[in-house]
Protein backbone atom coordinates (compact mmCIF):
# COMPACT_ATOMS: atom_id res chain seq x y z
CA UNK A 1 0.00 0.00 0.00
CA UNK A 2 0.95 3.34 -0.90
CA UNK A 3 1.20 5.41 2.12
CA UNK A 4 -0.64 8.36 1.52
CA UNK A 5 -1.34 10.85 4.61
CA UNK A 6 -3.92 13.52 2.92
CA UNK A 7 -4.53 15.63 -0.49
CA UNK A 8 -2.05 17.78 -1.44
CA UNK A 9 -4.34 20.14 -3.90
CA UNK A 10 -6.50 19.95 -6.49
CA UNK A 11 -5.68 22.00 -10.08
CA UNK A 12 -8.71 24.03 -11.14
CA UNK A 13 -7.83 25.06 -15.21
CA UNK A 14 -9.22 28.43 -15.52
CA UNK A 15 -9.41 31.10 -17.95
CA UNK A 16 -8.73 34.40 -15.98
CA UNK A 17 -6.90 33.92 -12.81
CA UNK A 18 -8.63 37.53 -11.49
CA UNK A 19 -12.16 36.32 -11.70
CA UNK A 20 -11.28 32.94 -10.34
CA UNK A 21 -9.62 34.30 -7.50
CA UNK A 22 -12.47 36.94 -6.64
CA UNK A 23 -15.10 33.77 -7.07
CA UNK A 24 -12.70 31.67 -4.42
CA UNK A 25 -12.09 34.52 -2.22
CA UNK A 26 -16.36 34.33 -1.71
CA UNK A 27 -15.67 31.35 -0.33
CA UNK A 28 -13.42 32.26 1.74
CA UNK A 29 -9.81 31.27 0.59
CA UNK A 30 -6.57 33.51 0.02
CA UNK A 31 -4.20 33.44 -2.34
CA UNK A 32 -0.67 32.14 -0.83
CA UNK A 33 1.52 32.19 -3.74
CA UNK A 34 1.77 33.76 -7.43
CA UNK A 35 3.82 32.33 -10.29
CA UNK A 36 2.59 33.67 -13.39
CA UNK A 37 6.12 32.25 -15.14
CA UNK A 38 4.36 28.85 -14.01
CA UNK A 39 1.11 30.54 -14.43
CA UNK A 40 -0.24 28.79 -11.39
CA UNK A 41 -2.25 31.10 -8.41
CA UNK A 42 -2.53 28.56 -5.32
CA UNK A 43 -5.45 29.75 -2.90
CA UNK A 44 -5.72 28.12 0.53
CA UNK A 45 -8.85 27.75 2.96
CA UNK A 46 -8.82 27.93 6.47
CA UNK A 47 -9.64 23.83 6.43
CA UNK A 48 -6.40 23.63 4.84
CA UNK A 49 -8.23 22.57 1.40
CA UNK A 50 -5.50 23.51 -1.19
CA UNK A 51 -6.29 24.86 -4.98
CA UNK A 52 -4.02 25.52 -7.68
CA UNK A 53 -5.52 27.88 -10.67
CA UNK A 54 -3.79 27.12 -13.82
CA UNK A 55 -4.40 29.71 -16.00
CA UNK A 56 -4.08 27.89 -19.67
CA UNK A 57 -7.84 26.67 -20.55
CA UNK A 58 -8.86 27.39 -24.02
CA UNK A 59 -12.33 28.78 -24.76
CA UNK A 60 -13.05 26.69 -27.68
CA UNK A 61 -15.85 24.96 -25.85
CA UNK A 62 -19.09 27.42 -26.21
CA UNK A 63 -18.94 27.87 -22.24
CA UNK A 64 -19.48 24.06 -21.73
CA UNK A 65 -17.93 21.97 -19.45
CA UNK A 66 -17.01 19.19 -21.54
CA UNK A 67 -16.71 16.82 -18.73
CA UNK A 68 -20.17 17.77 -17.52
CA UNK A 69 -22.06 19.07 -20.27
CA UNK A 70 -21.52 17.56 -23.19
CA UNK A 71 -23.34 13.88 -24.07
CA UNK A 72 -20.59 12.10 -24.62
CA UNK A 73 -18.89 11.04 -21.66
CA UNK A 74 -15.01 11.79 -21.15
CA UNK A 75 -12.56 10.18 -18.67
CA UNK A 76 -11.58 13.09 -16.20
CA UNK A 77 -12.11 14.50 -12.72
CA UNK A 78 -15.62 15.81 -12.83
CA UNK A 79 -15.90 17.79 -9.40
CA UNK A 80 -14.11 18.22 -6.08
CA UNK A 81 -16.55 18.26 -3.06
CA UNK A 82 -16.21 20.29 0.23
CA UNK A 83 -17.63 19.09 3.84
CA UNK A 84 -19.73 21.26 5.62
CA UNK A 85 -21.08 21.23 9.18
CA UNK A 86 -24.46 22.36 7.66
CA UNK A 87 -26.25 22.82 4.44
CA UNK A 88 -28.50 24.77 4.90
CA UNK A 89 -25.96 27.52 6.15
CA UNK A 90 -23.97 26.84 2.94
CA UNK A 91 -27.46 27.20 1.04
CA UNK A 92 -27.95 30.80 2.68
CA UNK A 93 -24.30 31.38 2.19
CA UNK A 94 -24.49 31.08 -1.56
CA UNK A 95 -27.80 33.18 -1.91
CA UNK A 96 -26.19 35.97 0.08
CA UNK A 97 -23.09 35.56 -2.52
CA UNK A 98 -25.72 35.48 -5.38
CA UNK A 99 -23.67 32.36 -6.22
CA UNK A 100 -26.38 29.97 -8.52
CA UNK A 101 -27.16 26.40 -7.23
CA UNK A 102 -26.99 24.21 -10.24
CA UNK A 103 -28.67 20.81 -8.34
CA UNK A 104 -29.83 20.27 -4.56
CA UNK A 105 -30.22 19.75 -2.02
CA UNK A 106 -30.22 15.77 -2.67
CA UNK A 107 -30.27 13.53 -0.28
CA UNK A 108 -28.15 10.31 -0.47
CA UNK A 109 -28.85 6.98 0.74
CA UNK A 110 -26.11 7.47 3.53
CA UNK A 111 -28.10 10.57 5.04
CA UNK A 112 -25.48 12.77 3.76
CA UNK A 113 -27.24 15.97 1.60
CA UNK A 114 -25.09 18.24 -1.25
CA UNK A 115 -25.59 20.77 -3.13
CA UNK A 116 -23.81 21.47 -6.10
CA UNK A 117 -22.71 25.02 -8.12
CA UNK A 118 -20.19 25.83 -10.49
CA UNK A 119 -16.87 28.71 -10.64
CA UNK A 120 -16.95 30.84 -13.46
CA UNK A 121 -15.44 28.34 -15.81
CA UNK A 122 -18.25 25.47 -15.18
CA UNK A 123 -16.22 23.22 -12.78
CA UNK A 124 -18.16 21.76 -10.08
CA UNK A 125 -18.01 22.46 -6.25
CA UNK A 126 -20.02 20.10 -4.59
CA UNK A 127 -20.98 21.26 -0.39
CA UNK A 128 -21.60 17.97 1.40
CA UNK A 129 -22.99 17.90 4.87
CA UNK A 130 -22.48 14.37 6.32
CA UNK A 131 -25.22 12.92 8.72
CA UNK A 132 -21.97 10.48 10.42
CA UNK A 133 -18.79 11.50 9.12
CA UNK A 134 -17.78 8.05 10.34
CA UNK A 135 -19.58 6.92 6.90
CA UNK A 136 -18.64 8.80 4.50
CA UNK A 137 -20.52 7.93 0.91
CA UNK A 138 -18.27 6.21 -1.14
CA UNK A 139 -17.77 6.46 -4.88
Amino acid sequence: MLNIVRLAHVGVRVLDFERSIAFYRKLGFRTTHEDYTERVVVIEHPSGVELNLLDSADDDNAGKNILMDVAKKYPGYTHISLQVSSVQEALAFLAENNITITEGPVTFGDGSTAIFFRDPDKNVIELTECKNPATRRRL
